[in-house]
């Protein structure tokens, strides 16, 4: 695969096929991320994508599953590189059974129903939404470019269109000044947006970002381990989904938790309490990462 810099996907992407149809994230402009940084963003030509897909297809077809559509958005990608895709997708892997990318909630709100409901009817039936915070002006100040109420509605077209959703909030984006506001306010977004996913991941300061400049500067403290539990422990507390599988596997977590959030709520909150209180051991910090 012609793979162009660093590669992400989500943890339960795997053991996923990996194509990637478009280079970087087209806004790339969130405060914390270095994800894209050393990319221009751009969309692949759809020959070359093509013919990633048919070579894929070739040596792994059968054993292909799911695929993950990267880089960072690539859900802003027009519906004239999107079927294509799909249809080779159906035609090189027999057994695929999803399809799936990063989406942000201006991508889509930029898409229209019918356009939503073509995608899904020709294969991509998970969308991976950041929404990171809850609390609106944790969101102005990672310059995420989305609100609270931009989150519900992108969730609500997806599910509209028959798509899943797996929302992602970072513990410690609000900074120990709006540490409690960040974890209620993303408890009360993630009961909103009502995604099939959910999935807590803990905020690193990463060298040469915006918010490390920030950090630098005394401007933004991230919250201490505790302080990052308590987050959890909030955001845990009142959150209130329908159903949603909760997971808090990521690398970057102290404490790998899961359970069905509402269903499980007690249970998950017996195990934050326990580390709390020092009964439980944590993810040592050598072992934590991106």
């Amino acid at each position: 695969m012609r793979y162009e810099g660093k590669l992400y996907r989500p943890p339960s992407e795997a053991h996923s096929y990996i194509l990637q149809a478009t280079i970087g994230c087209s806004w790339n402009k969130c405060t914390y991320c270095d994800m894209y940084r050393d990319k221009a963003f751009r969309i692949r030509d759809l020959a070359e994508t093509l013919q990633d897909i048919t070579s894929a297809g070739a040596a792994f077809g059968d054993h292909v599953e799911k695929v993950f559509v990267a880089d960072g958005d690539a859900l802003v990608m027009p519906l004239d590189h999107w079927l294509p895709l799909l249809d080779a997708c159906r035609r090189a892997f027999p057994n695929l059974r999803q399809v799936s990318c990063y989406a942000m909630a201006t991508n889509l709100l930029e898409k229209t129903a019918d356009e939503l409901r073509a995608l899904r009817e020709q294969g991509l039936s998970l969308l991976y939404i950041g929404p990171e915070s809850g609390d609106d002006l944790v969101l102005k100040r990672i310059a995420k470019g989305s609100s609270f109420d931009d989150h519900v509605e992108a969730a609500r077209r997806a599910r509209a269109a028959g798509m899943k959703t797996s929302a992602i909030f970072l513990l410690g984006a609000g900074g120990t000044e709006r540490t409690g506001e960040h974890a209620s306010a993303s408890a009360r977004l993630a009961t909103a947006m009502d995604p099939e996913y959910l999935a807590a991941l803990t905020l690193t300061v990463v060298p040469d970002t915006p918010l490390a400049t920030l950090s630098r500067r005394g401007r933004f403290v991230l919250p201490d381990v505790h302080g990052l539990l308590r987050e959890l422990r909030t955001f845990v507390a009142e959150a209130a989904p329908t159903k949603a599988l909760f997971r808090t596997n990521h690398a970057s977590n102290y404490l790998p938790i899961g359970g069905r959030l509402p269903q499980d709520r007690a249970r998950i909150l017996d195990v934050i309490d326990a580390a709390l209180s020092g009964r439980i051991e944590l993810r040592p910090e050598h072992t934590r990462g991106l």
